[in-house]
Order: structure tokens, then C-alpha cells, then sequence
């Protein structure tokens, strides 16, 4: 993820904002309910920018995970075909897989839910944020792009399930991912349509990060241009106040000195 020069700093200003977080809450992600219950306005931005770049770093980590599975599971593919059926030993690698497979597109959907819930507490938190988004030149609805990608994740997940008769019930689980693994480890047939739905799948899911990344890098964009502008309208306004009240009025009092105001 990269960043102009005037982003960067307002990203800076983020990050720095969060210094003031307890050492627990910095060092870990933000769960999604999290961001509704901090009060203060500095930390609430702070926190949603750390978060934003931990979960970028995080979607990357994915990514390369899917990209392992998806070539373990192309050599198991492979093993078959050369062979009547996969050991006992080999098709528990298989099943660890594609059990991880499954926990990382649930890591993807609550990624989605945690960014889109930052992007509906700031336009509920701050006037400003709202506006910015409103704009077309700047604006998106995260809120609604993250859902639109979890539902498009979902359908695209159950229709190639569909496919291979197989629903999205079956493997909604852990325990009925296991379960349903160990009915089709009877047969090769029952293999091969494993390793061929897992593969499938974890193609996707490739493409599916990549997305979702590139979702959570605009948004981090956007956030750190809104957060820049607010930063100027602020120094702006204090800069104009210091030059007012600082000075010299040209308003003389009793003995002649110049007037200046005290508070």
C-alpha cells in the first residue's frame, strides 16, 4: 500500500494518535465491536487507522497463505492420478488443508465486517466524515462495498459447492467440514472431488483477497485524505486566532499600551 507524501503524514498523525491506547489494546486487532465503545474522538481515529494498516498487512498474509493451499492441494491432484487412492497419512494433510482453507474464509468475512463497521461508527462519530464521503470525488460506501464482497464471497463459494452436489451446510462448520472430508475419503472418486472442490475454492479465494485488499487500501486512503483536510481546517483556524488575538490590536487602554485580550 502506498501513499503520496501529504497522505503518509496524515497516516503519521493516525498512528500517532493511538500512542495514547493501553499497550493491550495497541497490540492486538480491534474486534468490531470495539470501535462502538471508545469515547474518545482522537483514539476512536487513531485506533481505526492502526487497525486498518494491521488488517492490511493481514489480508497480504492470507493471500500467500490461499496461495500455499491452493498448490498443496494441485500436488495432491497430482499424487492421485499416479495412484489409486491417497494414504491415510497423506489425506490427513489434505483434510488439515482444507480445514485451514475454510478458517481463512472466515478470517476474510470478519475482516469485512470490522472494516465496515469502522466506516458506519466514523459517519455516525464525526459530521465531517459523512460529507467527505458524499462527495463523489472522494467518497465510497465501505459499509456497503464490504457486504456486496462477503455476499458475492458467499454465493461464489456455495454455487461451486452446488456443483459438485455438495452444499454450503455440509462445510459450514469445522466439525462438518471433518466429517464430510472423511465420507469422501472412501474412494478416489470421492478424493479427487475434494481436492478438485478445494482447489477451486482456494482459487477464489486468491482472487477474493485481492480484492478485499485492494477494498481495505482504498478505504485507508480515503481515510488518511479526510483525516489531512480536517488537520488543515483545524491549523488553519488556529493560525487565523493566533494571528488575531496575538498582535497588536491597535486598541489603546488607559496608559496608552496596546489592548490585548487575556483568557
Amino acid at each position: 500500500m502506498r501513499f503520496n507524501r501529504p497522505v503518509s503524514l496524515a497516516f503519521g498523525l493516525f498512528v500517532s494518535a493511538a500512542s495514547a491506547m493501553p499497550a493491550q489494546a495497541a497490540g492486538q486487532l480491534v474486534g468490531a465491536t470495539e470501535f462502538t465503545q471508545i469515547l474518545n474522538n482522537a483514539e476512536l481515529v487513531g485506533l481505526a487507522g492502526q487497525s486498518g494498516i494491521q488488517i492490511d498487512n493481514q489480508v497480504t498474509q492470507i493471500a500467500h497463505q490461499v496461495e500455499q493451499i491452493q498448490n498443496q492441494l494441485r500436488i495432491y491432484e497430482n499424487m492421485l492420478q499416479n495412484t489409486l487412492k491417497l494414504p491415510d497419512e497423506v489425506w490427513g494433510q489434505v483434510e488439515a488443508d482444507l480445514a485451514q482453507l475454510q478458517s481463512i474464509v472466515g478470517q476474510g468475512e470478519g475482516i469485512a465486517f470490522s472494516m465496515g463497521n469502522v466506516d458506519d461508527v466514523l459517519k455516525q462519530r464525526f459530521q465531517s466524515y459523512s460529507e467527505f464521503l458524499e462527495n463523489p470525488l472522494n467518497g465510497e460506501d465501505f459499509s456497503s462495498a464490504y457486504q456486496s464482497w462477503s455476499e458475492t464471497n458467499r454465493d461464489t463459494i456455495a454455487g461451486t459447492l452446488r456443483a459438485a452436489n455438495l452444499t454450503a451446510e455440509q462445510f459450514s462448520s469445522e466439525e462438518g467440514t471433518m466429517e464430510q472430508l472423511r465420507s469422501m475419503s472412501g474412494t478416489a472418486a470421492g478424493q479427487m472431488q475434494a481436492l478438485q472442490v478445494g482447489h477451486q475454492i482456494a482459487s477464489q479465494q486468491v482472487a477474493q483477497m485481492q480484492k478485499l485488499r485492494g477494498l481495505v487500501s482504498q478505504q485507508m486512503t480515503m481515510m488518511g485524505t479526510w483525516y489531512q483536510s480536517e488537520q488543515t481546517l483545524r491549523d488553519n483556524a488556529q493560525a487565523e486566532n493566533e494571528q488575531f488575538f496575538g498582535g497588536n490590536s491597535g486598541v489603546s487602554v488607559g496608559d496608552e499600551s496596546a489592548f490585548s485580550p487575556e483568557w
